[in-house]
């Protein structure tokens, strides 16, 4: 059965919802139509430059913004849950698209609760107004005990991925999140969800195609340009070893500040 919340005044024909008087009287018409009068009188006084009325107003728009949500720079896909096969005994892989919504330079960064069973590649980044990149997720699925079950264990291991406004393109280092921590944004707590690899889920097979791409875009940033020759190939190998170097320095700080999340 729906419910009417409008009233209409039979007197005006004026709709009246949500928005209601604060008092009524319950006596005469002189008693209304005396309040109705002040608040014609008062709607009609001119606006004096610095009142008291005038301050009032700028503390409630000060305090409603502050109610307010902070506006998310990235978008994630998957929002809030990280896919994972579950293969107990073996290290199995997940991802997530972000893209970067704002209209300014963003710097992203993962951390996570269980660093010495999971890593992130890449660990953080700066992506372009627009751009998107997929993050890959690494994660050792240890052997259940006690006979416990796969979906238990989604809510014990978290990641959380934070933003930082940047000025410009930059190159990404850890150490941005530390010099202005004050403007660091918590964008999203992904919490691991296990999916059996042998039933069909519509989440694994995005998953499985999440994957192929970022795989391909690995494989293109390790391609050298069509003009280098072996100098460069032999420059590249030992970038990629030092890439993973960082990878593993960067596993290891990315615990702080989870555990209160």
């Amino acid at each position: 059965m729906a419910i009417e919340t409008d009233q209409k005044s039979p007197s005006d024909g004026k709709v009246w919802g949500f928005f209601k008087l604060p008092f009524r009287q319950t006596g005469n018409g002189s008693g209304t139509s005396s309040s109705s009068a002040s608040n014609l009188h008062t709607q009609s006084q001119p606006h004096v430059e610095g009142s008291s009325h005038h301050g009032s107003t700028n503390s409630v728009s000060s305090v409603a913004k502050s109610l307010l949500p902070t506006r998310r720079r990235l978008k994630l896909d998957p929002a809030n849950k990280l896919y994972f096969p579950y293969e107990p005994g073996k290290q199995v892989r997940s991802a997530v698209r972000i893209k970067n919504t704002s209209k300014s330079y963003t710097a992203f960064k993962f951390q996570t609760t269980a660093p010495k069973s999971c890593f992130m590649r890449p660990p953080g980044a700066i992506l372009a107004p627009g751009e998107s990149i997929i993050a890959t997720v690494f994660k050792f699925v240890e052997q259940p005990e006690n006979n416990e079950k796969p979906m238990e264990q989604k809510s014990r291991v978290k990641f959380k991925i934070m933003s930082l406004k940047v000025k410009g393109p930059l190159d990404y280092v850890p150490e941005l999140f530390d010099e202005q921590k004050d403007q660091v944004a918590i964008e999203q707590i992904l919490r691991v969800v296990f999916l059996d690899p042998k039933r069909p889920f519509p989440a694994l097979e995005k998953l499985k195609r999440q994957l192929a791409d970022a795989d391909a875009a690995v494989e293109v940033r390790k391609k050298p340009p069509e003009d280098a020759g072996s100098k460069l190939i032999g420059e590249g190998l030992v970038i990629d070893e030092w890439k993973e170097r960082r990878e593993r320095y960067l596993a290891r700080q990315q615990v702080d500040g989870v555990d209160s999340a």
